[in-house]
């Protein structure tokens, strides 16, 4: 049985495809093309940095534990003294809400700094 396939591989698809884009669009139009390509890659990169950098931002908040939690109720007033939250006279459920409002509002607070900063440079 005889293998008609073709043993190409790695840089010579580059070759082969530089010699296709010659061939379709002429070596006037190559330099354009190239610099359209060459936008898209930008503007794909920055909006993945973007995106990266945005859940950075959403997961980069700590809370510090001093020592170990032996149950819901000192988590809560950890992460609560943390936050800057007063504990005394309050449910679970009331420590629940109002961290995660102090939470979203400090991440909203953040990202309005950051288009402030923007839009400053």
């Amino acid at each position: 049985m005889i293998d008609y396939s073709l043993n190409i591989v790695g840089s010579e698809w580059i070759i082969i495809i530089f010699v296709a884009l010659v061939l379709i669009l002429g070596t006037n139009q190559l330099p354009g093309a190239a610099r359209k390509i060459g936008k898209a890659v930008n503007e794909y990169n920055k909006a993945k940095n973007d995106v990266q950098n945005h859940m950075k931002d959403i997961t980069n908040h700590n809370v510090d534990v001093s020592g170990p939690v032996e149950n819901e109720r000192q988590k809560l007033e950890m992460i609560a003294k943390s936050l800057g939250i007063r504990v005394e006279e309050k449910s679970d459920d009331e420590l629940r809400k109002i961290i995660s409002n102090k939470i979203g509002q400090k991440k909203i607070n953040e990202a309005e700094n950051k288009s402030k900063n923007k839009s400053n440079n």
